[in-house]
């Protein structure tokens, strides 16, 4: 972990200074919570203001600028931490409460890069962003396969998620749908396993690892 290469990207990011930019930018997308999202409404409502307030939030961009900086290859990721439950049901919005984040910064990115992708992160993820407490810059990675299911993110020793494809068993009682919408906008959605998802950083005030819950997205974004 480095956070003195991020000390030009911070002064832009609290002098709140908004940057118009221009073009496309597209990539790969993967979340999950510690709350399950394809789910029967019993799970859904036992879990409610229990679980499903803390997040993982990752994107890689695959080509693109944002604020005129190029940022193709690099990664960048929000962890958030809440006070309820997060989420939209795509009928109503959870009452999450305070949210505190981190975001985390492909190691890779130059002091420009890094101001792009911080801006990038509060713009996509503004509701999770708003108390941001800390950036973290790593080494990141973060695989998608579609048809499988199968996904990994690893953000150093801080962040990490592990997905596999839902199988015929993970449906309970048959009534199984996707309870939560992803946190983000993205395209593709398509929810999966999470064998695990954690944050073991600081910044949040709480660390935590969520394992076997059908609680992760796969998905794209485009912007």
């Amino acid at each position: 972990m480095r956070n003195r290469p991020l000390m030009i990207a911070l002064a832009l990011l609290m002098s709140g200074g908004g940057v118009c930019f221009a073009g496309q930018i597209e990539g790969e997308y993967l979340e999950a919570r510690s709350c399950e999202v394809y789910t029967g409404p019993c799970f859904a409502n036992a879990e409610t203001d229990l679980a499903g307030k803390e997040a993982v939030m990752a994107w890689r961009v695959e080509s693109g600028r944002w604020n005129e900086v190029d940022v193709s290859g690099l990664s960048v990721a929000v962890v958030a931490h809440s006070q309820k439950t997060m989420g939209n049901t795509g009928v109503f919005k959870m009452k999450a409460g305070h949210i505190r984040s981190v975001i985390l910064i492909d190691e890779r990115a130059d002091s420009d890069q890094q101001a792009a992708l911080i801006d990038f992160a509060k713009t996509t993820a503004e509701e999770f962003t708003r108390d941001l407490s800390e950036v973290h810059l790593v080494a990141m990675t973060l695989e998608n396969d579609h048809l499988s299911g199968q996904a990994r993110f690893q953000a150093g020793e801080l962040a990490k998620i592990e997905t596999r494809g839902l199988k015929k068993g993970d449906c309970v009682y048959t009534n199984e749908i996707v309870h939560y919408q992803p946190l983000t906008k993205i395209e593709n959605a398509s929810p999966a396993f999470a064998r695990t998802v954690s944050y073991t950083g600081e910044g949040l005030n709480a660390k935590f690892v969520t394992n076997s819950k059908r609680s992760a997205f796969l998905g794209t974004f485009r912007k």
